[in-house]
């Protein structure tokens, strides 16, 4: 299905002139408010340009209400709210309320559920929160340009139990993000086609919460809920804090089924991760990303001499979880054997260079890096063809997710009530298999029941898989909302390459 903003040059500004880049003039980008709307709250939300430092030079980025990242909402489970939106931006646009469960007139798809916000236009959307966690929002009409340049936000619902979460003495989000910077501005993007389509556009520049390696405290003993969500076009991140001792407590919609000990957390785009880490000592900490040819920081965590209180380490040391959960587990055998009701693939067709048709992935590992290669254990953790990658674009590559019955777009019509098995099968006869971080918007949400036959050990209720290279995941979707809603790869260039469907829902 062709879709409004994916797949033609936006009307803002027109195919021939490329997008600004002058950020002269423009006012310096903030750092993001935190608002604590009530129920039936309205929130005015403005997209403008701003002018940005980044690693020695002033860019042009954009910006809801000035700031990068946009307002971090903290929300109640169960409440409603309006957001007014002003598009003052490069071209119109949509806001999609990532991961939540809300009605679809609401959900930001352009051509399925509104039309796009023109450059001067407005449009209100109306929210409600019925899962505690962590959600974001951002642009969906040229995600690989927007989004990019810094529209997104963050929206933390609490729960309405207050014994949800286990204790931590406080709660940091951050965004995880990266951008592409050469000669002192932003890689330039086209209007009238999308580049780097074939792996997506990875990034030289790491922004955490929308700063390069910003400078954080705690105190002695002190357990900090980090509240992770991976932004980026299509960088996965591996996140640790060595010296300190990070447990798992949630994931996209809420939290594990089971807490536990963990070296670090792997967040792909869109995906969230829930960590509470134990600062035990004195002393100054690295939030790490990890890839096999390096690691870079993300943040530093300067821990003082006075002791936290009260002391949570005791608490910190037992592993509790997600009773609702629990419950799940004990009625997944019938669909563990079940046959999936769909099945999915994820193929892509090259048809640049002059071999024609063909894939890259046999150069990987040939690059720089020392001889090492950034491709490990079905993820590719950086640009190994930067040349190659650049010159890619939507017309020479094409993304598909297709049934693998019909070898077409898959034609789903499901019903309220309903839950459904879904195999998802990352191809590795493609022209380029890679991995694929999988979403299905507000329809409902879903458990992992197995990864290539393994019965998934831990379970969290998620909007978004990662599926790596190769790799079967069988999910169980759990449908509570009607309407026309979307599923797509949210590798944003993938998206906008075609890696996307439509589906129904009746009431």
């Amino acid at each position: 299905m062709e879709h409004p903003g994916h797949h033609h040059a936006p009307d803002h500004p027109p195919a021939a002139a490329p997008f600004p880049t002058d950020p002269a003039g423009l006012p310096e980008a903030t750092a993001p408010a935190t608002l604590e709307p009530g129920d039936g709250d309205t929130v005015a939300l403005t997209i403008a340009p701003v002018a940005k430092r980044l690693d020695g030079a002033t860019v042009r980025m954009l910006a809801y209400n000035g700031s990068i990242p946009g307002p971090a909402l903290t929300v109640r489970q169960g409440s409603e709210l309006t957001v007014d939106v002003a598009n003052e931006g490069d071209l119109e646009t949509t806001v999609h309320w990532h991961g939540l469960r809300l009605d679809n007139s609401s959900d930001g798809v352009p051509g399925d559920t509104q039309a796009p916000i023109a450059v001067g236009g407005r449009h209100t959307y109306r929210l409600r929160f019925p899962d505690p966690g962590l959600y974001w929002y951002h642009p969906h009409v040229r995600e690989d340009y927007t989004q990019e340049l810094g529209l997104y936000g963050t929206i933390l619902v609490r729960p309405a139990d207050e014994d949800y979460w286990p204790p931590a003495h406080r709660d940091v989000v951050l965004t995880l993000d990266d951008l592409l910077v050469e000669d002192g501005r932003i890689a330039p993007f086209s209007p009238a086609e999308t580049t780097h389509a074939a792996m997506g556009r990875f990034g030289n520049v790491y922004l955490t919460g929308g700063e390069q390696a910003p400078a954080l405290t705690a105190d002695a003993g002190e357990v900090v809920r980090f509240w992770l969500v991976d932004t980026a076009n299509t960088r996965v991140f591996d996140v640790r804090v060595p010296g300190a001792r990070m447990k798992l407590v949630g994931g996209d919609s809420g939290r594990v089924e089971h807490d536990e000990f963990v070296d670090g957390v792997l967040v792909s785009p869109s995906e969230r991760a829930v960590v509470d880490v134990l600062f035990p000592a004195p002393g100054e900490y690295a939030l790490e990303h990890h890839t096999p040819v390096g690691t870079h920081r993300l943040a530093t965590v300067t821990v003082g001499a006075t002791p936290a209180t009260p002391d949570l380490t005791a608490r910190f040391e037992t592993l509790g979880g997600a009773p609702d959960l629990a419950a799940e587990r004990a009625g997944l055998g019938p669909w563990l054997a079940a046959e999936p009701d769909e099945v999915l693939s994820f193929i892509a067709e090259l048809t640049m260079g002059e071999g024609g048709h063909g894939g890259h992935h046999e150069h990987h590992g040939h690059d720089s890096h020392d001889g090492l290669s950034a491709t490990a254990d079905g993820i590719e953790w950086e640009d190994e063809m930067a040349g190659m990658n650049r010159a890619s674009t939507n017309a020479t590559v094409t993304w598909r997710i297709v049934d693998p019955a019909t070898g077409g777009e898959p034609d789903w019509r499901f019903t309220v009530g309903q839950r459904v098995k879904i195999r998802l099968v990352n191809e590795l006869e493609s022209d380029h298999p890679m991995q694929h971080p999988f979403h299905l918007h507000g329809a409902g949400r879903f458990l992992v029941l197995a990864r290539d036959g393994a019965t998934e050990p831990n379970l969290v209720w998620k909007d978004t898989v990662l599926v790596r290279t190769g790799e079967t995941v069988d999910i169980l979707f759990d449908l509570t909302n009607p309407g026309r809603w979307m599923a797509h790869c949210h590798i944003a260039e993938h998206l906008e390459s075609g890696m996307m469907f439509s589906f129904t829902v009746d009431a």
